[in-house]
């Protein structure tokens, strides 16, 4: 077998749509490459291979979770290598372009590439001077090359620029040359969508659509224009990652709170997050509550409707796993919660809304909550696209409406805000595609 197979280990953050690395240096030695905060993956697999991290290397200051660099510099022992540019204000070996460090029988080689951030490094894996593979950060992705608007919207075509010369210079690699990205798809750092996080130079120059471009302009212009929206978060993450989150030596457990310290904490300004599913959310729960059901996602839709900062509190099935809850939270810059509230426990009124299937939705106003691009890639004729990170600051479509995404946990959410000020809402089980199959009804593209 290849090194890929023997000595890499590739460890997916689906809801995050990013990639960490684990690789084994041999003598039970290993290098991270991109570990979040939450490093629960990343350890079961170092103790399964019997590896200690001794390296733990950051491409960037990544905008969509925060670093576990610290956190293996604390709890291992190991040695953090970052961009010297990143002016990072805690211990790390600050490297430059060319710089090279001695992995023990590989080398690890300092790769300047601005563009997706400023101070970005992508780090060249060396047998001697065989290269094995490049860990891309988000320059050079599978497909694309991550977005340049995260630093400064006003610098974005001056990014995107770098970002070409940065790609390029990476397309100088031996074809065979693995390329491991950060970034992949489901990231908001503008990965297309498909199921390879992976790839190699030689494949990239065959079928990586910006690598076709002809000059740094057109690049540029393919790139942004390519552009979307993304979580309020991505905004604060790079200045936090700067500084060093904090170390979390173990998982914090959750307080039981009873119904008069929920109330006193509403009324203090913390949210209410019910990560139940979906229909236990429709069945009953506290009026006011956020629903972000847990799945992968929880984390990106907690940060992008939850301020940093702001105190909250949870409500979880006993079945649903709180430490997850607490990571996922942990990962993009939250706190750990207040406490949790357990429903039998709350002595209060609930709200309830009826959930509908596709085929009764019709003579209704639907609204429909996804993302402007899976919009206009197929949905109802007449539904109207309000994404839900857009609804704490816009207005629904007046008059009762059935509110739907792709499954029905974007659609709880939607419906969740649009409670607090009203009693006309339902969600729709299923999405686009569902109602297609259930009304013999084609869908319609575009806008």
């Amino acid at each position: 077998m290849g090194f890929a197979d023997d000595h890499l280990i590739p460890l997916v953050d689906e809801g995050l749509g990013n990639s960490a690395y684990l690789v084994d240096l041999g003598d039970g030695r290993a290098l991270a490459v991109d570990a979040s905060r939450d490093l629960r993956a990343l350890r079961a697999a170092a103790q399964r291979r019997g590896l200690r991290v001794v390296f733990a290397a950051d491409t960037h200051l990544h905008a969509d979770f925060l670093s576990g660099a610290l956190q293996l510099a604390s709890g291992e022992g190991a040695q953090i290598l970052a961009s010297a540019a990143g002016r990072r204000t805690f211990g790390h070996q600050a490297l430059d372009d060319g710089d090279e460090i001695d992995l023990g029988g590989l080398t690890l080689r300092a790769l300047a590439t601005p563009g997706h951030t400023d101070e970005h490094l992508a780090f060249l894996l060396l047998d001697g001077s065989h290269p094995l593979g490049v860990f891309s950060g988000g320059s050079l992705i599978v497909g694309s090359a991550a977005r340049t608007d995260l630093v400064d919207q006003e610098r974005t075509r001056e990014l995107a620029l770098a970002q070409y010369r940065s790609v390029r210079r990476l397309m100088e690699l031996p074809d065979e040359t693995a390329l491991w990205p950060t970034h992949g798809a489901g990231s908001f750092c503008a990965a297309p969508p498909g199921s390879a996080r992976t790839s190699t130079i030689g494949a990239q120059k065959t079928t990586n659509p910006l690598l076709t471009a002809p000059d740094a302009g057109t690049f540029a212009d393919q790139l942004i224009d390519g552009l979307g929206d993304f979580p309020p978060y991505f905004l604060r993450l790079a200045d936090i990652n700067r500084a060093g989150p904090a170390v979390v030596a173990s998982t914090p457990g959750l307080e039981q709170l009873n119904s008069g310290q929920v109330r006193r904490a509403l009324a203090d300004g913390a949210v209410l997050v019910d990560a139940r599913p979906v229909a236990a959310f429709a069945a009953g729960h506290v009026s006011g509550a956020l629903s972000i059901a847990l799945r992968p996602q929880f984390a990106t839709w907690l940060g992008w409707l939850v301020e940093l900062g702001t105190p909250w509190m949870v409500v979880r099935d006993p079945a649903q796993d709180a430490a997850e809850i607490v990571w996922q939270a942990l990962k993009i810059g939250h706190g750990v919660p207040i406490g949790e509230l357990p429903m039998d426990v709350w002595d209060g009124e609930l709200v309830t809304f009826p959930l509908v299937q596709p085929d009764a939705v019709a003579g209704r106003r639907v609204v429909d909550v996804r993302q402007p691009s899976e919009y206009e890639a197929g949905h109802l004729p007449a539904a109207v696209n309000l994404p839900v990170g857009d609804l704490p600051q816009s207005a629904a479509p007046e008059g009762p409406a059935v509110v739907m995404c792709g499954h029905g946990e974007r659609a709880a959410t939607a419906a969740s805000l649009l409670l607090r000020d009203r009693s006309d809402v339902a969600v729709m089980e299923g999405g686009p595609w569902d109602w297609a199959k259930a009304t013999g009804h084609r869908l319609k593209e575009g806008r």
